[in-house]
Order: C-alpha cells, then structure tokens, then sequence
C-alpha cells in the first residue's frame, strides 16, 4: 500500500465508522460461528497498526504479521509483543500445525497469487482450524481507493469461492456485508468515473455524518450470517480444509 494508506490508517482507526462497526461486526461473525476453543491461538495476517488486535485478543492468543515497518511498530505496541514480518505467500517461519483461527482481513486482494497464499494459511491451520477472510467485492466499484491500497481484484462471490476450492479450502456462511450503505457507496463511485473526481481519500466525514454511518454499518452485526445479505460493499466467509 502507498505510503498515505497506513498514515491514514493510524490516524483514523480508533473514530471512521468503517473500522469501528466492521470490529463490531466481525466480533459478533466469530462469537456466533467461530467455534474457537478456549484459549484460542489465533493469527491475524497483514494487521497494517493492529487496531484489530483487541478484539481478536477476545477470543484467545493472538499473534500478528504486518510487513510495513511502521505500521508494525505501532501493532507491536498495540498488541504488547513484536509483531512479525513473515510475508505472504511465503510466510517463512510461521509454523505450521498451529493456528486455531487465522485473520485475514481485506488482505487477499493484496496478494497477486491468493491461491498461493491460502494454501500457505491453510498450512498453517491446528486441526480443526479456520480462516476468516474479508474482501472487498464486485470489480465494477474498482477505483482510485484500490489503487492506493496496491489491490490486485476485488472479488466477485464466484471468484472468491474459486480461489478458496483451488487453496484445498471449503467457504463456511460467504456473504457480503456493509449491504445497507452500499447504494451511496455504489453511487459514489459511479458519480466519481463519470465527473472523473475519482478520490482516494478515505477520512471520516464530518462528524455527524460518521455518527450516523457507524450506527447504520453496526446494524449489520444482527444480520450477516444470519440471512442472506443483498449486495455489499465486501464479503466475509470462513475458510476450512476440504
């Protein structure tokens, strides 16, 4: 990712609506079907300045990889430990066998071989083990934001479960999310390549308005894996051996 994505990211983490619901809402996803055991060993991969970490904490020990030196100097002062740099696809010196749970989160869209790199993560899986993935979907909403953030695709549902079935995975509860502002979000990034005001800033809106998003965003904790979600913004599953 250009350099401005993780200096947004450290900035902002702790008050955009998106961060802050998405926790929530991927906090209440492991809770209802994680299926972790207690004292959990859990990896988040690619944790940019660990605002991730506390609430993965809540589920058992976690550890963390992040190969930007400083954002990883601020996860590893979130988290209390040094955390890795252990690159995908390789991730050389994680070991394997070990992970209950691995994260990774709007991570594989940085990957140019994600085949690659899931079945790097499923090696890395306990038995009974699984990895939780979001990404950002539909291909057609690609704009001046994925570029700063060095993505390779966004997904569509098809492409992401091909992806998972060649890693010798199997998708558990895919789906999409952030569904109920993805009209503004669609519309926004249509409006944006039709005036060519296509804008990579993402810092929170004015106040009230990163209020009212965060409340509308957070609604979603009630819903995704409960019902089939409309169209959204990204898309969440499990992923376990085959």
């Amino acid at each position: 990712m250009d350099r401005i994505v993780y200096d947004r990211m450290a900035a902002h983490d702790s008050t955009h609506w998106w961060y802050r619901a998405r926790r929530d809402i991927l906090a209440d996803y492991l809770a209802r079907y994680g299926g972790l055991p207690e004292g959990a060993r859990i990896l988040e991969i690619g944790c940019g300045t660990g605002h991730n970490l506390p609430m993965l904490a809540g589920f058992g020990e976690v550890d963390a990889i992040e190969i930007d030196p400083a954002a990883r100097a601020i996860a590893s002062a979130r988290l209390g430990k040094e955390v890795g740099a252990a690159p995908l696809p390789v991730l050389p010196d994680v070991p394997r066998g070990h992970y209950d749970l691995i994260a990774v989160l709007d991570v594989v869209e940085h990957i140019e071989d994600d085949v690659a790199a899931l079945s790097a993560m499923r090696e890395r899986l306990a038995p009974g083990g699984r990895i939780l993935i979001t990404v950002p979907a539909h291909q057609w909403m690609w704009s001046a934001h994925d570029v700063v953030n060095h993505h390779h695709r966004r997904y569509s549902k098809a492409r992401l479960v091909k992806a998972i079935t060649d890693a010798g995975l199997r998708p558990r509860r895919l789906g999409y999310f952030n569904s109920l502002l993805f009209p503004l979000a669609a519309g926004a990034r249509l409006a944006g390549r039709i005036t060519g005001r296509d804008d990579s800033d993402d810092a929170p809106p004015p106040a009230p308005v990163n209020r009212l998003f965060e409340a509308v965003f957070r609604l979603e904790r009630h819903l995704v894996g409960r019902v089939p979600m409309p169209p959204g913004v990204s898309i969440v599953t499990f992923a376990e051996p085959a």
